[in-house]
Formats: C-alpha cells, sequence, structure tokens
C-alpha cells in the first residue's frame, strides 16, 4: 500500500533543502508536487485542498532548528498533518458493554465483509482473549452463511446457523440469546450486501441495528475503490450509527487514496486494515504508523507486534539453546528460518514496514524482492530435496549426492553449491550472534542472508 504515494513524496521532500527559512516562495514547488502526489494516490479533492492549506499554514515562516534540515522540518510537518487526517491514534473497539457486545458489520458485496467477520473473531479470540459468536443475517446468499460457517470453524470461534428462510432481524435477536445463555463476550453479525447502495438494503439493516442495539458498528470498504470509498462510506454513515471503518484489501491498493479520506469524509475512525486473505491478515489501524509508512520510515512497531504474533517461540528458543552449547547451525534451521519469514509475508511484507534505503525507490526495491523470494523458494525446495543426514551435515554432500539434489528440486547442480556456501556464511554469522558483541558483528555478517552471497545492489 502506498508506493506510489510514497515514491513521489519522497522524491518531492527532497527538494526543500539548503534553506534557512521556510517561506511561501520555496515550498511553492513542493506543495504542488504533494498536491499532485495526493491526487493520483486518488485522495478526495475537498482533502487534498484541506490538507496542503494546513500544511502550508503550518509551514511558511517556520525556523528552522539548529538540529534539523528545512527539508526535515517540512517533512515532519507534513507527518503531523497526514496523522491529524487519518486520526490521531489507534481507535480501539468499544465493548465494554454488558456481555455480549455486539458487532454489526455493514458494506457492499464484494468488499469483504464475510472473510473480514472471521478475521476479526481470530484477532479478538487470540489477541483479546474474548469469547466469539457469529453469525450471518445474509439470507439472499446462502453460500455467505456456509463461507461464514467455514472460517468459524478454521479459527475456532462459535457458529450460529441461520438460513434463507428466516428473517435478517430474527436471526441477530435468536444468535444473541444464544449468546447470553452461553455466556459469550461478543457476538458478530455478518449482513447482506449488495452490488449498490439502494434503499431496500439500507431499510433492512436499520432494521436489524435497531433491533439489536450494538455497541459497535463497522463499515466494511475496499481500498481498491480509492475514492469511491469514502463516497460510500458517507451514505453508509448517513443512513446508520457507524463507529468505525474496516479497510480491506489494503495489500492490492498502491495508491492508498482510501485511508487518507475516509476519515476526512465520514469522520468516523479506521479501525482496521485487512492485509490479505489469510485469517491473521488483520491490522489494527495505527495513524501514526501508516503516516510513516508513507514518508518511507517505514513501520517497525508494526514489525515487531507482527513477530511476536507469527514467530514460533520455541522453535526460536530451541535453536538459541543449541547454538549456546556450540552445536552447528545446520540446513535444517536454515529452512526453519525461511519459513518464518514466509510466515510473516514473505520479503513483501517485511520490506513494506522498513524504512527505504537510501535513494532507492519502492519499485527497485519490488523488482529485488521479486529475485530474492523466487530464490528463498528455490532454496527451500533444494533443503526439501535432501536426505536428514545431508542437512543435519552438508559436508557430505558430493558431486552424485549434488546432483540427485538438484534433480528433486528441480533446480542446477551450480545452484546447490550456491546454497551451501551462503549456508557457511550464515553458520559464521549465528556464531557471532553467540558470542560478544553478538549483534554488531551479526550485521556486519548479514550479507550471507542475501542471494548471491552479498547485500542485494539497486
Amino acid at each position: 500500500m502506498f508506493e506510489n504515494l510514497t515514491d513521489r513524496l519522497s522524491q518531492t521532500l527532497r527538494h526543500v533543502t539548503g534553506k534557512a527559512k521556510l517561506t511561501e516562495d520555496n515550498i511553492k514547488d513542493t506543495l504542488r508536487e504533494v498536491r499532485m502526489a495526493l491526487l493520483e494516490a486518488d485522495v478526495a479533492l475537498p482533502v487534498v485542498k484541506e490538507f496542503v492549506a494546513k500544511v502550508k499554514d503550518r509551514a511558511v515562516g517556520t525556523e528552522v532548528s539548529k538540529s534539523l534540515t528545512p527539508g526535515q522540518a517540512f517533512v515532519k510537518i507534513v507527518r503531523a498533518e497526514l496523522e491529524e487526517l487519518m486520526g490521531a491514534a489507534n481507535e480501539d473497539l468499544a465493548l465494554s458493554v454488558a456481555p455480549p457486545a455486539v458487532v454489526l458489520m455493514a458494506g457492499l458485496q464484494g468488499a469483504g465483509k464475510t472473510t473480514t467477520v472471521g478475521k476479526l473473531a481470530r484477532f479478538l479470540k487470540e489477541r483479546k482473549k474474548k469469547t466469539v459468536l457469529v453469525v450471518s443475517a445474509d439470507v439472499y446468499r446462502p453460500a455467505a452463511i456456509k463461507q461464514l460457517e467455514t472460517l468459524a470453524a478454521e479459527v475456532g470461534v462459535t457458529f450460529f446457523p441461520s438460513d434463507t428462510s428466516q428473517k435478517p432481524v430474527e436471526i441477530a435477536q435468536a444468535a444473541i440469546r444464544e449468546a447470553k445463555l452461553k455466556f459469550i463476550d461478543v457476538v458478530l453479525v455478518d449482513t447482506a450486501g449488495r452490488l449498490a447502495i439502494d434503499a431496500e438494503m439500507m431499510a433492512e439493516i436499520q432494521a436489524v441495528h435497531a433491533a439489536i442495539n450494538p455497541a459497535e458498528t463497522l463499515f466494511v470498504v475496499d481500498a481498491m475503490t480509492g475514492q469511491d470509498a469514502a463516497n460510500t462510506a458517507r451514505a453508509f454513515g448517513e443512513a446508520l450509527p457507524l463507529t468505525g471503518v474496516v479497510l480491506t484489501k489494503v495489500d492490492g491498493d498502491a495508491r492508498g487514496g482510501a485511508a487518507l479520506s475516509v476519515r476526512h469524509v465520514t469522520g468516523k475512525p479506521i479501525k482496521f486494515l485487512g492485509m490479505g486473505e489469510k485469517s491473521d491478515a488483520l491490522e489494527p489501524f495505527h495513524p501514526d504508523r501508516i503516516a510513516s509508512r508513507i514518508l518511507g520510515m517505514g513501520d517497525v512497531l508494526s514489525l515487531i507486534e507482527q513477530a511476536e504474533q507469527t514467530l514460533d517461540r520455541e522453535k526460536a528458543e530451541k535453536l538459541t539453546k543449541k547454538l549456546k552449547k556450540g552445536k552447528g547451525f545446520d540446513l535444517e534451521d536454515f529452512r526453519d528460518q525461511l519459513q518464518q519469514m514466509k510466515n510473516m509475508g514473505g520479503l513483501g511484507g517485511l520490506m513494506d514496514k522498513l524504512p527505504s534505503i537510501g535513494g532507492m525507490n519502492l519499485s527497485q526495491m519490488g523488482n529485488a524482492q521479486g529475485a530474492a523470494e523466487k530464490q528463498f523458494k528455490q532454496m527451500e525446495a533444494i533443503i526439501n530435496s535432501m536426505t536428514p543426514g545431508e542437512r543435519r551435515n552438508p559436508d557430505i554432500i558430493s558431486g552424485s549426492r549434488k546432483r540427485r539434489i538438484a534433480m528433486g528440486s528441480g533446480t542446477q547442480v551450480q545452484d546447490i553449491g550456491r546454497l551451501i556456501k551462503q549456508h557457511k556464511q550464515m553458520q559464521k554469522m549465528m556464531k557471532k550472534v553467540t558470542g560478544k558483541g553478538g549483534m554488531a558483528k551479526m550485521m556486519r555478517g548479514m550479507g550471507g542472508m542475501f542471494p548471491g552471497g552479498g547485500m542485494p545492489k539497486f
């Protein structure tokens, strides 16, 4: 997300340099570029106008402190206004009500409502330690009911059955009664979507809302629809007392206009971002972190949280103990590291949250990413084609063994040799980690982790 906007803004903000003071004249061109970058990102025009005006008011006449260049001062102002535009801080779900807390999900067909219900159920169960019941009041699509049942089983929450002969209001009320009997904390109600906003759909969802009085009414919208996302959100906001927005398909949205427009247009906070198809691909929305990401500063806090959620601590502790005992870092350990990285969304998921490197733009990083991802898959295939003995002791891999492994993994003999060389470099790096000054030595030895045995060249 935001790839295009980040590239444009990063280039633009480099132009405001070498000035003792930010004046209207020396930031005029930069502001024009910022305006164009936002419009190209499909941010709504009223939002762009107000944003640029606010940045200009704050920037003009601002004295630059001794420790900052004008460029850094201007970036600081742009970042603060981006945060303000998207909401000052993350707003959590308001679930402090007499249980069960009811969450009503609304949105157009195809926005990803049902998938989001499954993701949110998993989020509440795993991160908030809540018991959850899910129910579908979509009586027009039997497939939606079945889909929700499958998702509920996958994430391990209670599914309340419903069918197309029932009325949405009755379904929702029956589900809440069931949740009370079972002392369940949260009820997620999935509702019917339409291909466009229509009076019948709005009347139905208003009736469901009035009958169940939810603690949260979340509007689910596809980020890839850009400005339309903000307009649709406004229409729903006029019909329902929305409490927040969930932006879905954010991973496929290179522009990011919806994220920058929705809060301003609706006055409602974005509470979550849907980052992919998997049931764990839901992130709380943090305006400050997203502002950093837009300006190419990365989002290390979200990366740490993601690592805590996805990394296998047991395997990590086992590896640490093994290394401390002086036992080598073998190819099975190497494969584990590759798999852990894949669980975190691969290189793409990591680099999206890391600060930009030097003058590199995101398309250059993307090309390098693609090549590295391909090579990591190849490495995993090679290791899987080895015997357990070869993985534990790569020194026994002779020429004939290399030919067999190459045939089994669909690679060339030289690829096997390259992998063994990279593994040896990583072994040396791991030895340094367990010694004195481990982290500094490890950073110097990081080259071995990248394809070709060195840091990527762009």
